[in-house]
């Protein structure tokens, strides 16, 4: 007799390409920044809920990071409150900060929650502000040589874990607006708002994460930008330290945030593109991979494990 041609084999094999990558990932933490098309799409971010919510269910520990710039700005606009940037910085007056918690926390966040618990009673949203997560100082903005006061916007001095890792040991996932607490206690003002990339990068590492991940509406980081669209699949921290000054601003505070995990022991960075539905899968769980990886500097500090990453990478 012959052999029954089974149309869904493919299927069993995507699975099994799957395979080192699950066993590799499994019972890691993953910080994921939320951003760009991904946001405003509604089947990105649908395709978006559908992957972190694989993620928990294929035995990872999922953490979101999101801001809410094109949210903010809408909402600002209806008020007719003036949107202004310097240096690629929201300038956030106190008004404009009510309208940021606003919209991070009651907006952007509830929504994200509202598509993930579509699967299940995963998510819990919550602020840097809750539980002390996250602290942070005023940040000044450099135009022309000179720092200048954009408001209430924020550099975080320090995270305090506690809370998402009681969420994610708990088999949640948490879902974070980038607002932090004031580190100053006897500033009455209390709040600032935060580049999400940062606040992003900052929770990896004090969650000793495996990865994080920067959803973005490029490929990648590009090798000559604007002349070349060849995308740089993976580099060491000293190698993308060079690049960053010749980087475009607003590739900036991803990179930056992608170095500053790796340096503070983050596995790997990764930059890829949110434009793709279920980019995440394709990242983490396929030979190819997509995007850039950011990897420490040395075989010593990647680790046999990361040097299986790196090659994978270079596949891509």
């Amino acid at each position: 007799m012959s052999t029954r041609k089974h149309t869904a084999l493919p299927k069993a094999r995507t699975l099994i390409e799957a395979l080192p990558w699950l066993t590799r990932h499994h019972g890691k933490t993953v910080v994921i920044k939320f951003g760009g098309n991904a946001m405003v799409d509604e089947e990105l971010k649908a395709a978006f809920a559908q992957d972190v919510v694989f993620l928990r269910h294929a035995g990872l520990r999922p953490v979101v990071v999101h801001g809410g710039g094109p949210q903010i700005s809408a909402q600002l606009d209806r008020l007719g409150l003036e949107s202004e940037f310097k240096a690629g910085l929201r300038v956030t007056t106190p008004e404009a900060m009510d309208v940021v918690r606003m919209v991070l926390a009651g907006q952007v966040q509830r929504e994200l929650v509202g598509l993930l618990n579509q699967h299940g009673p995963l998510a819990v949203g919550m602020t840097g502000e809750d539980a002390h997560l996250m602290s942070a100082t005023r940040h000044y903005a450099e135009v022309d040589g000179e720092l200048v006061d954009i408001g209430r916007v924020g550099e975080v001095t320090a995270i305090d874990p506690g809370a998402v890792r009681a969420l994610l040991d708990d088999g949640r996932i948490p879902v974070i607006s980038s607002v932090a607490r004031s580190a100053d206690e006897g500033d009455g003002t209390g709040v600032f708002n935060v580049n999400a990339d940062t606040a992003a990068a900052a929770l990896a590492a004090a969650l000793g994460a495996e990865t994080l991940m920067v959803l973005t509406d490029v490929e990648g980081l590009y090798e000559d930008w604007p002349h070349s669209d060849e995308v740089i699949s993976r580099l060491t921290a000293t190698e993308l330290e060079k690049l960053l000054p010749d980087l475009a601003s607003g590739m900036v505070p991803k990179m930056r945030g992608c170095l500053h995990a790796v340096r503070n022991g983050v596995h790997t960075a990764r930059v890829i593109d949110g434009r793709v539905q279920h980019s995440i899968l394709l990242e983490i769980f396929t030979d190819e991979g997509i995007g850039t990886m950011v990897v420490p500097d040395g075989p010593a500090d990647i680790g046999a494990a990361d040097l299986g990453e790196s090659e994978k990478a270079g596949a891509a």
